[in-house]
């Protein structure tokens, strides 16, 4: 099934929560050995705890990279057990390149037999960096999350950067909705191709929403970084669709004691709810 349409049966079956894997060595909760061993147990216990209020999680792959050999192994084995609970699968890993390098990070992390539904990208090298990308999507049912507005505080100095009438991260968002109706799901009328745009700048999420209708969001910037559910509310379709808000350490670190299932799970529904209402305005 085509990636937008299959999140788009997720997100209506459970919530738009995406669930960030960010797992630091020394935060693990009690009980949990700070060990390739121990992440790997504590991000399925993450996963048993959410996969039926969340719609994704996104292991972001820096974490699993700091642990050598052991952190990939394990990281492949959190995909494939996320992907079983149900739940869609975004690796964060921000890659680009060109020519036959990106051929093979595409085929490395959206390949038919990888366990992952979609890749964030950079769009810093331009469509020759993308396409690729692309192709794999096309090929294997994946998406990819294309940079457009990040969240973090020192993002304008680039992607704000006045080019002519528009912003460079407006310029982008045109390419980005141009590249993505070249593959719309039948159902949703959404492409493979997102867009990141961070739940901190809500004025230009709003505005980006209008540029790319056909593009399906990640949002990160929820909570920890000071993004509210409000905030992120302009960047859904009328559906309550085409968007998914990221939050990563207010779930994962709940708790630092032996009930951190029990509070992620709680951390998850809250969100859940709060998205729903400010949804249903």
């Amino acid at each position: 099934m085509h990636y937008a349409d299959r999140l788009a049966l997720r997100i209506k079956k459970t919530s738009p929560v995406c669930v960030g894997l960010d797992p630091i060595l020394q935060q693990l909760p009690e009980g949990i050995e700070k060990s390739p061993a121990g992440v790997e147990k504590f991000c399925k216990g993450i996963i048993d705890a959410v996969s039926d209020i969340a719609c994704a999680v996104k292991p972001q792959l820096a974490y699993f990279e700091l642990l050598g050999w052991e952190g990939m192994k394990v990281f492949f084995e959190v995909c494939g057990y996320a992907q079983k609970k149900g739940l869609i699968v975004i690796a964060d890993g921000k890659r680009n390149d060109i020519g036959s390098t990106c051929d093979a990070y595409a085929e490395a992390y959206l390949g038919e037999d990888k366990p992952i539904d979609a890749l964030t990208v950079s769009p810093y090298l331009g469509s020759d960096g993308i396409k690729p990308f692309v192709d794999a999507c096309t090929k294997n049912d994946r998406g990819i999350y294309i940079l457009v507005k990040t969240s973090n505080p020192s993002s304008g100095e680039l992607q704000d950067l006045p080019i002519g009438d528009e912003v460079v991260h407006e310029h982008l968002a045109q390419l980005v909705e141009s590249w993505a109706t070249a593959g719309l799901g039948q159902q949703s009328n959404l492409s493979c191709i997102g867009a990141v745009i961070g739940a901190t700048y809500p004025e230009e999420l709003t505005y980006l929403r209008t540029l790319m209708p056909h593009v399906p969001f990640l949002i990160p910037g929820y909570g920890a970084q000071g993004g509210t559910a409000e905030d992120c509310r302009t960047g859904f379709l009328a559906d309550g669709t085409g968007a998914i808000v990221n939050s990563s350490r207010g779930i994962l670190y709940a708790s630092k004691g032996s009930d951190w299932q029990k509070e992620a799970s709680k951390a998850v529904e809250g969100m859940a709810r709060e998205l729903k209402r400010v949804l249903a305005k």
